[in-house]
Protein backbone atom coordinates (compact mmCIF):
# COMPACT_ATOMS: atom_id res chain seq x y z
CA UNK A 1 0.00 0.00 0.00
CA UNK A 2 1.51 3.40 -0.99
CA UNK A 3 1.43 6.24 1.61
CA UNK A 4 -2.00 7.87 0.32
CA UNK A 5 -3.38 4.76 0.94
CA UNK A 6 -2.04 4.53 4.76
CA UNK A 7 -3.21 8.02 5.27
CA UNK A 8 -6.49 7.42 3.93
CA UNK A 9 -7.30 3.99 5.77
CA UNK A 10 -6.10 6.30 9.04
CA UNK A 11 -8.32 8.81 8.36
CA UNK A 12 -11.30 6.72 7.46
CA UNK A 13 -10.74 5.11 10.53
CA UNK A 14 -11.09 8.53 12.56
CA UNK A 15 -13.88 9.11 10.79
CA UNK A 16 -15.71 6.36 12.19
CA UNK A 17 -14.40 6.88 15.87
CA UNK A 18 -15.61 10.49 15.60
CA UNK A 19 -19.32 9.81 14.12
CA UNK A 20 -18.20 12.50 11.17
CA UNK A 21 -20.70 12.52 8.23
CA UNK A 22 -17.57 12.87 5.51
CA UNK A 23 -20.63 14.27 2.64
CA UNK A 24 -22.18 16.71 5.64
CA UNK A 25 -19.24 17.30 7.40
CA UNK A 26 -16.54 18.18 4.56
CA UNK A 27 -14.83 20.58 6.69
CA UNK A 28 -13.98 18.16 9.64
CA UNK A 29 -13.37 15.54 6.95
CA UNK A 30 -10.69 18.02 5.77
CA UNK A 31 -8.87 19.05 9.48
CA UNK A 32 -8.68 14.99 9.87
CA UNK A 33 -6.70 14.37 6.65
CA UNK A 34 -4.85 17.53 6.64
CA UNK A 35 -3.11 16.51 10.30
CA UNK A 36 -2.82 12.80 8.82
CA UNK A 37 -0.47 13.88 6.17
CA UNK A 38 1.13 16.73 8.10
CA UNK A 39 2.11 14.08 10.94
CA UNK A 40 2.88 11.03 8.89
CA UNK A 41 6.62 11.73 8.57
CA UNK A 42 6.40 11.04 12.56
CA UNK A 43 5.73 7.67 12.12
CA UNK A 44 8.01 4.77 13.44
CA UNK A 45 8.64 2.08 11.18
CA UNK A 46 9.65 1.67 7.46
CA UNK A 47 7.13 3.87 5.36
CA UNK A 48 6.42 4.54 1.70
CA UNK A 49 7.75 8.34 1.08
CA UNK A 50 5.22 10.89 0.87
CA UNK A 51 6.55 13.14 -1.49
CA UNK A 52 3.83 15.64 -2.04
CA UNK A 53 1.83 16.67 0.96
CA UNK A 54 -0.57 18.96 -0.86
CA UNK A 55 -1.69 16.51 -3.53
CA UNK A 56 -1.67 13.93 -1.09
CA UNK A 57 -4.64 16.19 1.07
CA UNK A 58 -6.50 16.36 -2.14
CA UNK A 59 -6.12 12.31 -3.14
CA UNK A 60 -6.66 11.41 0.55
CA UNK A 61 -10.21 13.32 0.54
CA UNK A 62 -11.08 11.82 -2.84
CA UNK A 63 -10.41 8.52 -1.35
CA UNK A 64 -12.34 9.50 1.50
CA UNK A 65 -15.36 11.46 0.68
CA UNK A 66 -15.17 11.70 -3.11
CA UNK A 67 -14.69 8.68 -5.86
CA UNK A 68 -11.03 8.21 -5.39
CA UNK A 69 -9.52 8.23 -8.59
CA UNK A 70 -12.39 9.94 -10.53
CA UNK A 71 -12.56 12.81 -8.19
CA UNK A 72 -10.09 14.72 -9.60
CA UNK A 73 -11.67 14.81 -13.06
CA UNK A 74 -14.78 15.63 -11.15
CA UNK A 75 -13.12 18.59 -10.01
CA UNK A 76 -11.61 19.81 -13.65
CA UNK A 77 -13.68 22.02 -14.51
CA UNK A 78 -13.02 21.64 -18.48
CA UNK A 79 -13.88 17.59 -17.99
CA UNK A 80 -17.30 17.69 -19.52
CA UNK A 81 -18.10 13.89 -19.36
CA UNK A 82 -15.82 10.96 -17.75
CA UNK A 83 -16.96 7.42 -19.09
CA UNK A 84 -15.01 3.77 -18.09
CA UNK A 85 -15.21 0.94 -20.85
CA UNK A 86 -13.18 -1.28 -18.71
CA UNK A 87 -10.96 -1.00 -15.81
CA UNK A 88 -7.72 0.17 -18.03
CA UNK A 89 -9.58 2.50 -20.17
CA UNK A 90 -10.95 5.65 -18.25
CA UNK A 91 -11.89 8.33 -20.90
CA UNK A 92 -12.97 11.91 -20.64
CA UNK A 93 -14.15 14.56 -22.66
CA UNK A 94 -12.79 17.79 -22.20
CA UNK A 95 -14.70 20.95 -24.81
CA UNK A 96 -16.32 17.57 -26.20
CA UNK A 97 -13.11 16.04 -27.59
CA UNK A 98 -12.81 12.47 -25.77
CA UNK A 99 -9.30 11.50 -24.33
CA UNK A 100 -8.19 8.48 -22.46
CA UNK A 101 -6.54 9.17 -19.16
CA UNK A 102 -3.59 7.53 -17.47
CA UNK A 103 -5.60 5.80 -14.70
CA UNK A 104 -5.63 2.52 -14.46
CA UNK A 105 -8.63 0.77 -12.26
CA UNK A 106 -9.52 -2.94 -11.09
CA UNK A 107 -12.85 -4.26 -11.46
CA UNK A 108 -13.37 -4.51 -7.58
CA UNK A 109 -12.58 -0.32 -8.15
CA UNK A 110 -15.12 0.15 -10.42
CA UNK A 111 -17.82 -2.19 -8.43
CA UNK A 112 -17.05 0.18 -5.01
CA UNK A 113 -17.36 3.29 -6.89
CA UNK A 114 -20.40 2.76 -9.10
CA UNK A 115 -21.68 1.63 -5.19
CA UNK A 116 -20.15 4.67 -3.44
CA UNK A 117 -22.08 7.14 -6.36
CA UNK A 118 -25.24 5.10 -6.34
CA UNK A 119 -26.09 5.40 -2.62
CA UNK A 120 -27.12 8.58 -1.81
CA UNK A 121 -29.76 7.88 -4.88
CA UNK A 122 -31.06 4.76 -2.95
CA UNK A 123 -31.30 3.05 -6.71
CA UNK A 124 -29.72 -0.02 -7.46
CA UNK A 125 -27.74 -2.56 -10.23
CA UNK A 126 -27.77 -6.31 -9.98
CA UNK A 127 -29.03 -8.96 -12.86
CA UNK A 128 -32.48 -8.27 -12.68
CA UNK A 129 -32.12 -4.56 -13.17
CA UNK A 130 -28.49 -4.41 -15.44
CA UNK A 131 -29.51 -0.76 -16.38
CA UNK A 132 -29.25 2.22 -14.00
CA UNK A 133 -29.86 6.18 -14.23
CA UNK A 134 -29.19 8.44 -11.13
CA UNK A 135 -27.94 11.62 -10.06
CA UNK A 136 -24.96 12.40 -8.45
CA UNK A 137 -24.92 15.12 -5.13
CA UNK A 138 -23.15 17.50 -7.29
CA UNK A 139 -25.82 17.25 -10.42
CA UNK A 140 -24.05 15.17 -12.40
CA UNK A 141 -25.88 12.39 -14.01
CA UNK A 142 -24.64 8.65 -14.00
CA UNK A 143 -25.46 5.85 -16.02
CA UNK A 144 -23.87 2.09 -15.37
CA UNK A 145 -24.78 -0.95 -17.24
CA UNK A 146 -23.20 -4.35 -16.71
CA UNK A 147 -22.96 -7.57 -17.53
CA UNK A 148 -24.16 -9.93 -19.47
CA UNK A 149 -25.80 -6.65 -21.09
CA UNK A 150 -22.19 -5.54 -21.93
CA UNK A 151 -19.95 -7.76 -23.32
CA UNK A 152 -17.47 -8.59 -20.08
CA UNK A 153 -16.95 -5.24 -18.18
CA UNK A 154 -19.06 -2.85 -16.38
CA UNK A 155 -19.48 0.56 -18.79
CA UNK A 156 -20.27 3.92 -16.64
CA UNK A 157 -20.88 7.18 -17.55
CA UNK A 158 -20.83 10.04 -15.52
CA UNK A 159 -22.23 13.26 -17.21
CA UNK A 160 -20.93 16.43 -15.14
CA UNK A 161 -23.43 19.29 -14.77
CA UNK A 162 -20.63 22.11 -16.06
CA UNK A 163 -22.84 25.34 -14.98
CA UNK A 164 -21.04 27.14 -18.26
CA UNK A 165 -24.50 28.97 -19.07
CA UNK A 166 -28.04 29.72 -17.13
CA UNK A 167 -29.41 32.06 -19.77
CA UNK A 168 -29.76 32.88 -23.29
CA UNK A 169 -27.37 35.84 -22.50
CA UNK A 170 -24.55 33.48 -21.39
CA UNK A 171 -25.40 31.07 -25.20
CA UNK A 172 -24.39 34.59 -26.72
CA UNK A 173 -21.35 34.78 -24.94
CA UNK A 174 -19.74 31.30 -25.46
CA UNK A 175 -20.60 31.53 -29.41
CA UNK A 176 -23.51 29.41 -29.16
CA UNK A 177 -25.92 31.74 -30.43
CA UNK A 178 -26.64 35.12 -32.21
CA UNK A 179 -27.61 37.80 -29.93
CA UNK A 180 -30.76 38.69 -32.09
CA UNK A 181 -31.56 34.51 -32.15
CA UNK A 182 -31.39 34.80 -28.32
CA UNK A 183 -33.76 37.70 -28.25
CA UNK A 184 -36.19 36.17 -30.54
CA UNK A 185 -36.28 32.89 -28.08
CA UNK A 186 -36.44 35.06 -25.46
CA UNK A 187 -39.81 36.69 -26.67
CA UNK A 188 -40.53 33.29 -27.96
CA UNK A 189 -40.74 32.08 -24.54
CA UNK A 190 -42.37 35.00 -22.73
CA UNK A 191 -45.30 34.48 -24.97
CA UNK A 192 -45.43 31.06 -24.41
CA UNK A 193 -44.90 28.94 -27.56
CA UNK A 194 -43.96 25.70 -27.55
CA UNK A 195 -40.60 25.17 -28.33
CA UNK A 196 -38.46 21.92 -29.42
CA UNK A 197 -35.20 21.45 -28.81
CA UNK A 198 -33.18 19.25 -31.38
CA UNK A 199 -29.59 17.79 -30.91
CA UNK A 200 -27.31 14.80 -31.09
CA UNK A 201 -25.78 13.07 -28.22
CA UNK A 202 -23.62 16.03 -25.94
CA UNK A 203 -24.95 19.22 -28.40
CA UNK A 204 -25.84 20.81 -25.62
CA UNK A 205 -29.59 20.46 -25.57
CA UNK A 206 -30.22 19.99 -22.39
CA UNK A 207 -28.25 23.19 -21.24
CA UNK A 208 -30.26 25.08 -23.90
CA UNK A 209 -33.46 23.87 -22.45
CA UNK A 210 -32.19 25.22 -19.13
CA UNK A 211 -31.57 28.47 -20.66
CA UNK A 212 -34.92 28.71 -22.39
CA UNK A 213 -36.33 27.89 -18.73
CA UNK A 214 -34.74 31.23 -17.74
CA UNK A 215 -36.93 33.38 -19.84
CA UNK A 216 -40.08 31.75 -18.46
CA UNK A 217 -41.93 34.77 -16.60
CA UNK A 218 -41.34 34.53 -13.26
CA UNK A 219 -44.73 34.43 -12.08
CA UNK A 220 -45.27 31.12 -13.83
CA UNK A 221 -45.63 28.19 -11.83
CA UNK A 222 -43.52 25.53 -13.66
CA UNK A 223 -43.46 21.62 -13.26
CA UNK A 224 -40.47 19.66 -14.56
CA UNK A 225 -40.38 15.55 -15.79
CA UNK A 226 -37.43 13.89 -16.68
CA UNK A 227 -35.61 10.45 -16.18
CA UNK A 228 -33.13 11.69 -13.73
CA UNK A 229 -32.74 15.15 -12.30
CA UNK A 230 -30.65 17.41 -14.85
CA UNK A 231 -31.96 20.83 -15.38
CA UNK A 232 -31.89 23.64 -12.91
CA UNK A 233 -34.88 26.30 -13.29
CA UNK A 234 -34.08 29.22 -10.97
CA UNK A 235 -37.69 30.26 -10.49
CA UNK A 236 -39.56 30.89 -7.38
CA UNK A 237 -42.60 28.73 -8.11
CA UNK A 238 -41.20 25.01 -9.53
CA UNK A 239 -42.02 21.73 -8.73
CA UNK A 240 -39.10 18.92 -10.45
CA UNK A 241 -40.44 15.40 -10.98
CA UNK A 242 -38.19 12.38 -11.72
CA UNK A 243 -38.94 8.70 -13.28
CA UNK A 244 -38.50 5.66 -10.60
CA UNK A 245 -37.44 2.15 -11.48
CA UNK A 246 -39.01 -0.73 -10.50
CA UNK A 247 -38.14 -2.06 -6.58
CA UNK A 248 -36.94 -6.29 -5.81
CA UNK A 249 -40.60 -7.09 -6.13
CA UNK A 250 -40.82 -5.65 -9.88
CA UNK A 251 -43.44 -2.78 -8.84
CA UNK A 252 -43.12 0.46 -7.89
CA UNK A 253 -41.95 1.86 -11.51
CA UNK A 254 -42.86 5.56 -12.52
CA UNK A 255 -42.44 6.00 -15.93
CA UNK A 256 -42.25 9.47 -17.68
CA UNK A 257 -45.61 9.01 -19.19
CA UNK A 258 -46.87 8.84 -15.46
CA UNK A 259 -44.95 11.75 -14.44
CA UNK A 260 -46.09 13.64 -17.41
CA UNK A 261 -50.16 12.57 -16.42
CA UNK A 262 -49.18 13.63 -13.28
CA UNK A 263 -47.82 17.36 -14.23
CA UNK A 264 -51.17 18.67 -15.33
CA UNK A 265 -53.04 17.86 -12.55
CA UNK A 266 -50.41 19.97 -10.39
CA UNK A 267 -51.86 23.30 -11.75
CA UNK A 268 -48.52 23.89 -14.10
CA UNK A 269 -48.41 27.79 -16.36
CA UNK A 270 -45.53 25.80 -18.03
CA UNK A 271 -44.64 22.12 -18.69
CA UNK A 272 -40.74 20.99 -19.67
CA UNK A 273 -39.85 17.58 -19.90
CA UNK A 274 -36.46 16.64 -20.06
CA UNK A 275 -36.31 14.32 -22.97
CA UNK A 276 -38.74 12.26 -24.95
CA UNK A 277 -37.45 8.88 -26.18
CA UNK A 278 -40.79 7.01 -26.87
CA UNK A 279 -44.44 6.54 -25.89
CA UNK A 280 -44.14 9.51 -23.45
CA UNK A 281 -44.17 12.30 -26.90
CA UNK A 282 -48.04 10.89 -27.00
CA UNK A 283 -48.83 12.46 -23.83
CA UNK A 284 -46.78 15.42 -23.94
CA UNK A 285 -48.45 16.30 -27.60
CA UNK A 286 -51.74 15.58 -25.61
CA UNK A 287 -50.79 18.45 -23.28
CA UNK A 288 -49.51 20.57 -25.08
CA UNK A 289 -53.11 20.60 -27.34
CA UNK A 290 -54.74 21.59 -24.34
CA UNK A 291 -53.53 24.50 -24.54
CA UNK A 292 -50.76 24.32 -22.09
CA UNK A 293 -47.10 26.18 -23.32
CA UNK A 294 -44.62 23.60 -23.03
CA UNK A 295 -40.54 22.82 -23.69
CA UNK A 296 -38.98 19.44 -24.10
CA UNK A 297 -36.01 17.71 -26.14
CA UNK A 298 -35.62 15.31 -28.57
CA UNK A 299 -32.74 13.55 -30.74
CA UNK A 300 -32.44 14.35 -34.01
CA UNK A 301 -29.97 15.31 -36.75
CA UNK A 302 -31.65 18.44 -38.35
CA UNK A 303 -35.04 20.31 -36.71
CA UNK A 304 -37.06 19.14 -39.71
CA UNK A 305 -36.03 15.32 -38.46
CA UNK A 306 -37.15 16.29 -34.86
CA UNK A 307 -40.73 17.07 -36.32
CA UNK A 308 -40.50 13.77 -38.00
CA UNK A 309 -39.66 11.95 -34.81
CA UNK A 310 -42.27 13.42 -32.96
CA UNK A 311 -44.71 12.24 -35.72
CA UNK A 312 -43.44 8.79 -35.22
CA UNK A 313 -42.54 8.24 -31.62
CA UNK A 314 -46.76 8.53 -30.79
CA UNK A 315 -47.18 5.70 -32.69
CA UNK A 316 -45.50 3.81 -29.98
CA UNK A 317 -47.94 4.28 -27.62
CA UNK A 318 -50.25 1.67 -29.40
CA UNK A 319 -51.98 0.13 -31.90
CA UNK A 320 -55.03 2.60 -31.41
CA UNK A 321 -52.89 5.89 -32.40
CA UNK A 322 -52.62 6.68 -35.98
CA UNK A 323 -50.56 9.44 -37.99
CA UNK A 324 -54.00 10.84 -38.56
CA UNK A 325 -54.24 12.20 -35.63
CA UNK A 326 -50.39 12.49 -34.31
CA UNK A 327 -49.22 14.56 -37.68
CA UNK A 328 -51.84 17.45 -37.46
CA UNK A 329 -51.33 17.49 -33.53
CA UNK A 330 -47.99 17.76 -33.92
CA UNK A 331 -48.39 20.65 -36.52
CA UNK A 332 -51.17 22.42 -34.02
CA UNK A 333 -48.94 21.86 -30.76
CA UNK A 334 -44.96 22.42 -31.56
CA UNK A 335 -44.53 25.97 -32.62
CA UNK A 336 -40.84 26.14 -32.95
CA UNK A 337 -37.68 23.61 -33.12
CA UNK A 338 -34.37 25.02 -32.35
CA UNK A 339 -31.20 22.26 -33.29
CA UNK A 340 -28.00 22.29 -32.17
CA UNK A 341 -24.87 20.29 -33.44
CA UNK A 342 -21.60 19.61 -31.88
CA UNK A 343 -18.70 20.62 -34.30
CA UNK A 344 -15.67 18.30 -34.65
CA UNK A 345 -13.68 20.84 -32.79
CA UNK A 346 -16.14 20.48 -29.72
CA UNK A 347 -17.68 23.83 -30.57
CA UNK A 348 -21.68 23.92 -30.17
CA UNK A 349 -23.77 25.91 -32.02
CA UNK A 350 -27.30 26.51 -32.95
CA UNK A 351 -27.76 25.46 -36.52
CA UNK A 352 -31.24 26.61 -37.16
CA UNK A 353 -34.32 27.96 -35.62
CA UNK A 354 -37.52 26.17 -38.27
CA UNK A 355 -40.80 27.86 -37.50
CA UNK A 356 -44.13 25.06 -37.34
CA UNK A 357 -46.51 26.92 -38.92
CA UNK A 358 -49.76 24.94 -37.77
CA UNK A 359 -50.40 23.24 -41.17
CA UNK A 360 -49.80 19.58 -42.67
CA UNK A 361 -50.43 18.13 -46.03
CA UNK A 362 -50.10 14.73 -47.41
CA UNK A 363 -48.53 13.48 -43.69
CA UNK A 364 -46.08 16.16 -43.89
CA UNK A 365 -45.95 18.86 -41.28
CA UNK A 366 -45.16 22.30 -43.21
CA UNK A 367 -41.88 23.82 -41.76
CA UNK A 368 -39.69 27.92 -42.51
CA UNK A 369 -36.88 28.93 -41.56
CA UNK A 370 -36.51 30.96 -39.22
CA UNK A 371 -32.97 31.38 -38.49
CA UNK A 372 -30.32 28.76 -40.45
CA UNK A 373 -26.33 28.53 -40.65
CA UNK A 374 -24.32 30.13 -43.56
CA UNK A 375 -20.69 30.64 -44.00
CA UNK A 376 -20.91 29.00 -40.52
CA UNK A 377 -22.76 31.92 -39.07
CA UNK A 378 -26.30 31.82 -37.88
CA UNK A 379 -28.56 34.19 -39.59
CA UNK A 380 -31.64 35.34 -40.25
CA UNK A 381 -33.68 33.41 -42.74
CA UNK A 382 -37.38 34.05 -44.36
CA UNK A 383 -39.77 32.40 -42.17
CA UNK A 384 -41.58 33.75 -39.38
CA UNK A 385 -43.33 32.03 -36.46
CA UNK A 386 -46.83 31.27 -35.70
CA UNK A 387 -48.92 33.66 -33.37
CA UNK A 388 -47.74 36.97 -33.76
CA UNK A 389 -50.72 37.78 -31.67
CA UNK A 390 -48.63 36.24 -28.46
CA UNK A 391 -46.24 38.13 -29.24
CA UNK A 392 -47.32 41.21 -29.01
CA UNK A 393 -49.55 40.52 -25.94
CA UNK A 394 -46.16 39.87 -24.21
CA UNK A 395 -44.85 43.12 -25.37
CA UNK A 396 -42.47 42.17 -27.91
CA UNK A 397 -42.41 43.91 -31.43
CA UNK A 398 -41.69 40.84 -33.43
CA UNK A 399 -41.05 42.70 -36.64
CA UNK A 400 -37.83 44.63 -34.86
CA UNK A 401 -36.83 41.57 -33.32
CA UNK A 402 -36.43 39.58 -36.62
CA UNK A 403 -34.91 42.92 -38.18
CA UNK A 404 -32.44 42.69 -35.31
Amino acid sequence: MDAVGIVADEVRELVRLHGVDPVEDGATVRRLVESAVAGYDDRDGLLPPLTDPRSAVQRVLGEVTGLGPLQAYLDDPTVEEIWINEPGKVFVARHGVAELTTTILSAPDVRLLVDRMLGPSGRRIDLSSPFVDATLPDGSRLHVVIPDITRRHWAVNVRKFNVRASRLDDLVALGTLTAPAAAFLAAAVAAGLNILVSGGTQAGKTTLLNCLAAAVPPRERVVTCEEVFELKIGLRDVVGMQCRQAGLEGTGEVPLRRLVKEALRMRPDRLIVGEVRQEESLDVLIALNSGLPGMCTVHANSAREAVTKMCTLPLLAGENVSSRFVVPTVAACIDLVVHLALDARGARRVQEVVAVPGRAEAGVVETADVYTTRGGSLVRAEGFPPYPERFARAGADLARLLAG
